[in-house]
Parts: C-alpha cells; structure tokens; sequence
C-alpha cells in the first residue's frame, strides 16, 4: 500500500480498469466514472452490444481508451477470456469491479434448482475465480478489487422474492471481508459497495410500479437512487487516495437502510 510519504491522489490515469456486466446501468455508470477519472475501461457485456458500444464510445469521447469484451462471467472460461482481452489490449490491469450479477424474483416456493445455481454461479462463483486469475495480474505497487453489492443485505425489511438474491450478496460480502486480508499483503485492496434500490433497467424488470414509488418514499430524499449516485464512490475507492480503505463495505443508499 502507498507509504504515508505518498501524496494522495484520485486520479486513475495511466490505470487500466476492468468492470463486469457494464454495457448499462449501474456498471456503465462506474466504467465512465472512472473514465473521468483518468482510466481507461474495458466494458464487458454478455448479450447487449449496442449498450457496450455506446458506453465505449462515450468514454471515446473523453479521450480515454476503451474496448468492449462479449464474455459470460458466471462461468470460468468466459472470466478467463474477459482476462486474456485486457491483457492483450491494455498490457496490464490495475482495477477489478465485479459488478455483473443476477435479481431474479422468485419466492422460497417457486425456486428449483436451476434458479438457485445460476444466481451463485453468476453472483458468486464466477467473481471468486476472476479475482482468483485477477489478483495474478495485478502489478506490484497493487491494485484494486471492488464488489458490488446490496444494502437489501441488511435491510429490517426483505421481500421474500429476493431470497436468493440476497444469499448471494452476503456471500460475496464475506468473500470481500477475507480476500482484504489474503490479498492486502500485495497490497492490493478488496473493498465492496453496497447500493440500495436503484433505478436501473435491471430492477425494474422485477417490481411494479407501486413498489418503486414505495422505495423512492422510504429514501431521505424521497427518490429512487440512480446509478450517477454510486459511480463516483467506486472510482474514490479505486483511487490511489483510498489506499488505507480495505476489507470495508460501503453502502450508498442514501440514508435509505443504515
């Protein structure tokens, strides 16, 4: 980690970031945050292109360098290929946010099998073993791995189709907790955040309209959270100043669950 003589810095130029499902929403909003910052992004997407295209070509735009890479990160061969782009195109990797995930809805009752693994292998399995390979390409002087996951984690009130879901989120929220010790020796720093209810595509497609305006009502600021809220948080915490954060979970939820 960067002794106390180091000048802190927020900036990420010269780094080279890679953020999993960020084609839109919450993780498109990341990769350009730390675009702004400096870095340059690889966007991963698994099924919408136009949306990976579109989020390259704003980052274009700042000037920064930016690829789109078409993988599957629920399973070990589609992380590995999403690994061997960066590297082939940037020569290096020096942040990692695992923002790819699963919201399915299903009660206890109406969950099989299938509906349970696919959420782990997407949600928890799959991050595990791109850390497992990323932490091999992370240089040095360190680098940075950043989780994302939800405040629905401790949050009083859960609604019962988000059981699975949830199951996942804790898991990778202790994942997050040990890999901060394991890997801070490399002085590489595991760190997860933890949004709360965010308008974004992926959310929508599982509630109705009345329970967003019931979310929105329970916030402080009486709105639903936007993507734009949490962006600029991981690219603080992918920051060179925030080299003393490790093993924490941030929630960015606006006062909403604390």
């Amino acid at each position: 980690m960067a002794s106390e003589h180091t000048t802190p810095t927020t900036s990420l130029a010269g780094k080279v970031a890679l953020v999993t499902g960020s084609s839109r929403g919450i993780g498109a909003a990341i990769a350009v945050g730390l675009a702004e910052q400096g870095a340059d992004v690889v966007i991963n997407y698994c099924t919408d292109i136009k949306s990976a295209d579109r989020a390259v070509e704003k980052i274009k735009s700042m000037g920064r360098k930016a690829i789109a890479v078409k993988a599957d990160t629920s399973t070990l061969c589609g992380g590995k290929s999403l690994l061997d782009a960066t590297v082939k195109e940037f020569g290096r990797l020096d942040i990692l946010v695992l923002n790819a995930g699963m919201m399915g809805t299903h009660a206890m009752e109406d969950s099989d099998e299938a509906y349970f693994d696919a959420h782990f292998n997407t949600n928890v399995k799959g991050p595990f073993f791109i850390v497992k390979s990323a932490a091999k390409l992370f240089p040095e002087t360190g680098g940075r791995v950043i989780f994302i996951s939800s405040s629905m984690t401790i949050a009083s009130q859960i609604i019962p189709e988000y059981t699975v879901y949830t199951m996942t989120k804790g898991a990778i929220e202790q994942m997050s907790r040990l890999l901060a010790k394991d890997l801070g020796t490399r002085s590489i720093t595991v760190n997860t955040i933890s949004p709360g209810p965010t308008d974004t595509e992926l959310f929508r497609s599982g509630v109705s309209e009345d329970l967003m305006r019931y979310l929105a009502s329970q916030n402080p600021n009486k709105r639903m959270a936007r993507p734009d809220d949490v962006a600029p948080l991981v690219a603080f915490v992918a920051s060179p100043a925030a080299y003393w954060i490790n093993g924490a979970n941030l929630r960015a939820n606006g006062g909403y669950i604390v």
